[in-house]
């Protein structure tokens, strides 16, 4: 109860509303006055009556932060909200060079290309490392979406010019840039918790094949140095990247980062995702979807509106047409969920049965070609956008196009390619 009741101050306090819950201070306890014995004798005598009142009512009061609490934690966030502002100053005059970099990382760290190209690479050369990227990447950012609407963390393109902190000086000079205005809060980074989950997954599973059971020699250790030493330089891009076009601070990057690490650990050890059924994938998809929908209910009806960021990005991002309606919350849990529906309608396809497990799916030749085929096809299919005018019909087109893409790559393509090498096997003959 206290963890619920910590949590509602923080909503309420994001909110502007600390110190106006209604509290219940009556229980029908008496009310009196001490100085008159009538009342003294009623107070004594409902002594008890008024002790179980009290403790009834005492965690309804710890709902409110004390305006002192409140206002340190408040001087706390902006100090630290100051320094990241800092750092992005620092980044941003000290390597202006290096922007092109930056903007390529960030790009490059975003889960779409999880979904469009490391995917398709992943399942045709070891299926159960595909299938274990989709989950890591689809849980870790429906966590991130679930922290992100409880911590309400801010951005730095709109804070720097919302906070009083700056009342008595000027505020550093932040420069935005197309890929900036994000519209959902900020904590924790969602680019950094997806590559940091995606990439811990690519480099166990790399060990695993390279290594096996042989953890021991010299070589394996050269080789574990060589892909930590990697992992942690690209963790070390992404954070950068994102602090540098503003739409992070640094302890949102690195709170993401250990995030994913979480996510991605915690299915080492999760084995029934390899063969689940299309329920599965189905009361999955349902679940994650109602637990959110039912999460924004609530804080709504608590007074939270969840979608506060969405004014903010409008207000302070330069350029009207850099705010894009895919980056919502809502927009990236469809998408999310649209994969991993469309995963369990592959992998519970005939088509997939009969290509993939069938004799030409242990073949090379049969899985490079499904590679190629896959990563052609499916740039051709992002480019694709669905209309943003109406909003509604958006979200149900980002849903159908996100499934489409494990359903090409896992079950259409390689049937279509194990059809035309049979062909050819049949002409040869």
């Amino acid at each position: 109860m206290s963890l619920l009741h910590k949590f509602l101050s923080t909503c309420l306090s994001q909110a502007g509303e600390v110190g106006k819950v209604p509290l219940i201070r009556r229980c029908f306890c008496g009310q009196s006055d001490f100085g008159s014995k009538a009342q003294a004798a009623i107070h004594r005598r409902d002594k008890r009556q008024r002790e179980l009142c009290k403790a009834a009512v005492q965690p309804q009061y710890s709902l409110s932060t004390s305006p002192k609490s409140f206002s340190i934690m408040e001087a706390s966030m902006d100090l630290l909200h100051h320094a990241g502002i800092q750092a992005t100053h620092y980044l941003q005059t000290s390597y202006p060079g290096s922007q092109d970099w930056f903007l390529f990382v960030s790009f490059a760290a975003d889960l779409r290309n999880t979904f469009f190209v490391l995917f398709p690479i992943w399942f045709h050369f070891c299926e159960a490392v595909g299938i274990k990227l989709i989950w890591v990447a689809v849980i870790g950012d429906w966590l991130n979406l679930v922290f992100k609407w409880i911590l309400f963390g801010q951005r730095p393109y709109w804070w720097v010019h919302e906070a009083s902190f700056y009342h008595n000086t000027s505020a550093p000079v932040i420069q935005q840039f197309p890929v900036t205005c994000e519209t959902g809060p900020g904590s924790p980074s969602g680019h950094a918790m997806g590559s940091a989950g995606v990439y811990y997954v690519m480099v166990m599973a790399i060990l695993s094949i390279m290594l096996g059971k042989n953890q021991s020699s010299w070589k394996s250790r050269f080789v574990k140095a060589m892909l930590w030493t990697t992992f942690w330089a690209i963790q070390v891009c992404v954070c950068l990247s994102r602090v540098f076009i503003a739409a992070h601070f640094p302890h949102q990057v690195i709170a993401g980062v250990f995030s994913g690490m979480l996510v991605a650990e915690s299915f080492q050890h999760i084995h029934s995702i390899y063969d689940g059924s299309l329920r599965r994938y189905l009361g999955t998809t349902l679940f994650l979807f109602s637990f959110a929908l039912g999460f924004y209910v609530l804080l709504k009806v608590l007074g939270v509106d969840l979608l506060w960021t969405l004014e903010k990005a409008k207000r302070w991002c330069e350029h009207p047409e850099w705010v894009h309606l895919d980056t919502t919350p809502f927009a990236g849990l469809l998408r999310n969920l649209g994969v991993l529906f469309g995963l369990g309608l592959a992998l519970n396809s005939p088509m997939y049965t009969e290509s993939c497990k069938g004799k030409k799916g242990q073949q090379r030749t049969f899985r490079m070609s499904c590679i190629g085929a896959s990563l052609f096809i499916l740039h051709l299919f992002d480019s694709f956008k669905p209309p943003a005018k109406v909003e509604l019909l958006f979200y149900v087109l980002s849903f159908c196009k996100s499934a489409a893409v494990p359903l090409a790559a896992v079950a259409l393509i390689p049937y279509c390619v194990s059809q035309l090498l049979s062909q050819q096997d049949k002409k040869i003959v």
